[in-house]
């Protein structure tokens, strides 16, 4: 079992809430987050947190919003360097992206 080490760094999180929020809600209430409306009457919040004590914070501003959580997901954004396929940055779950030992 890991010592939990690897949670104490920078991340990116996709973060899925219930309501709509549009792209203003980024700049206000959270900065260096992408905001994605989806179809569906949810949105999706995109971004990098410095470490778990950060995303503790994070959760507790979209809970004081009265936004219900619906997912959190944990992901590393790859660069066409760090990829062994050499396709364009997208994100990836940490699980796909460690080389097989």
């Amino acid at each position: 079992m890991a010592n939990g080490r690897e949670f104490d760094k920078p991340a990116t999180y996709e973060v899925r809430v219930k309501g709509v929020m549009d792209a203003a809600w980024a700049s206000y209430w959270f900065e260096g987050f992408v905001i994605t409306p989806l179809p569906n009457g949810e949105s999706l919040l995109t971004g990098q947190v410095a470490d778990q004590s950060a995303l503790l914070g994070l959760l507790a501003q979209i809970r004081d919003l009265g936004l219900p959580i619906l997912s959190i997901r944990r992901t590393e954004k790859m660069s066409k360097e760090n990829t062994k396929d050499g396709k364009d940055d997208r994100f990836r779950s940490k699980k796909q992206s460690q080389p097989c030992r």
